[in-house]
């Protein structure tokens, strides 16, 4: 009875025994596999984290590229002088250095004659009240000397309209009409040169253009083949020569009708002040 008891009490600690050691074996490979997926998850997670990381390095080095590309572009972009050295040079140096000289002297009459025209502007209505001051008080020869003292063709033929006051009011405006003849010519000195090389750049740039047709035409004769490699040269030639005395013919006509219309205001009031200072005299009686 006791050895059966004893049987039943052992079967039953190895029964309880062995659901215990299960259990705790359960748990443990449960707890295993949660701190696998836990590891797992993190590991992910770092993944992900080093990739995003990766990808915005990746952009920021792509942006670093683009702007590094784009500044040496900027950098190695030619400039506009480069660009007309470049083609100056094309364009066959004998006819575009006659091309350049015209355009330089052209530039130098328009601006000599720009210069002197400003030099030559005068306030005319402040000059005739000073001059019509003198003459109120019957001072002609101060209102010569305000004349000879202003700087201007405008004052250079009123000074020659007072000298001539003493012979009565038609020698003064024979001298006025006279005198400011010639001031009209001075004044348009150089403008025959400057309409000379408006003429001529473009007839250089059309002679090149002809000359670089026929050096075309030899070559093909040359190579009997009409291939477009044969004939690019002479008509890039041609069509530069032309280009260039355009543009010069365009830069001088443009400084020419600056300085006619410059000269058109200088002698119209340099009239309008003739016909005020004639008018100054007779109210003053100086006739």
């Amino acid at each position: 009875m006791r050895k059966l008891f004893a049987l039943l009490l052992i079967f039953s600690l190895a029964a309880f025994t062995v659901n215990t050691v299960s259990a705790q074996e359960d748990q443990t490979a449960t707890e295993q596999i949660q701190d696998a997926a836990e590891d797992a998850g993190q590991a992910i997670e770092g993944a992900v984290e080093d990739a995003g990381d990766a990808m915005e390095e990746m952009v920021d080095d792509a942006a670093a590229a683009a702007e590094s590309m784009t500044t040496v572009d900027e950098g190695e972009a030619p400039t506009m002088f480069q660009v007309l050295k470049k083609n100056f040079i094309d364009g066959d140096w004998k006819f575009m250095s006659l091309v350049l000289i015209t355009l330089i002297l052209g530039l130098a009459f328009c601006i000599e004659r720009i210069l002197t025209l400003n030099l030559a502007t005068t306030n005319t209505d402040k000059l005739l009240e000073r001059i019509d001051e003198r003459l109120a008080a019957n001072d002609v020869d101060g209102a010569m000397e305000v004349c000879k003292s202003t700087a201007g063709p405008t004052a250079s033929v009123l000074y020659e309209g007072l000298r001539r006051s003493g012979e009565g009011p038609e020698a003064v405006e024979k001298a006025i009409v006279s005198y400011g003849s010639v001031q009209m010519g001075l004044l348009e000195r150089g403008l025959v040169w400057i309409s000379l090389f408006i003429a001529i750049a473009p007839m250089l740039g059309f002679m090149g253009t002809v000359i670089g047709m026929i050096e075309a035409f030899n070559r093909i004769e040359a190579v009997g083949d009409l291939s477009p490699a044969v004939v690019a040269g002479g008509i890039k030639v041609a069509l530069l020569t032309t280009v260039f005395g355009l543009v010069t013919a365009i830069i001088l006509q443009i400084f020419y009708n600056y300085i006619v219309n410059k000269i058109d205001g200088i002698v119209n009031r340099m009239e309008d002040a003739s016909i005020t200072l004639v008018d100054i005299m007779a109210k003053n009686k100086v006739f």
